[in-house]
């Protein structure tokens, strides 16, 4: 129902816009701000479970923290997000933890000038991420990691 309420009112927005200024947008402009399914990001997320760490490594066989969730979105939603952690907090409009959704961005580091490394929340107090361990599973508010902040990359929809 939510995807069928998304068209009407993109279909909407390229009418009025014609009416207003003569001029007809295209699928790709009235859809630029368009949802992305959690559904896919979660399956693509999962699917690199287990993979290694590479510092600096963006996929599809070996991942660090940022070019995992830049991997997740390109491949699961066609966005590009930015390649480290410290340009991905700084891009997205931050969330409060109460306000969390599944598909946001989880920040750790020092500081909000200082972020070290990010994950992808999955839901239940959990996200994905690539450390030294490889691509886990694991709490975002573990005892080894210092939670600065968490940010929204667009509208994902719980699907």
């Amino acid at each position: 129902m939510k995807k069928t309420f998304v068209k009407i009112v993109m279909s909407l927005v390229a009418t009025v816009a014609f009416a207003v200024t003569g001029v007809q947008l295209s699928q790709t402009t009235a859809n630029a701000d368009s949802t992305m399914s959690y559904s896919k990001i979660q399956k693509v997320a999962k699917a690199q479970l287990g993979k290694p760490y590479g510092w600096g490594a963006t996929g599809p066989s070996r991942f660090d923290c940022s070019g995992f969730t830049s991997y997740v979105y390109k491949k699961a939603a066609s966005k590009k997000i930015p390649r480290t952690a410290q340009a991905q907090y700084n891009k997205y409009k931050h969330v409060s933890y109460k306000n969390i959704k599944k598909g946001d961005l989880v920040f750790f580091g020092g500081s909000k000038r200082s972020i070290s490394h990010v994950g992808l929340y999955v839901g239940n107090g959990k996200m994905i991420d690539s450390q030294n361990r490889g691509v886990v599973t694991e709490a975002v508010h573990a005892p080894w990691w210092h939670a600065v902040g968490y940010a929204r990359v667009g509208n994902v929809v719980v699907d």
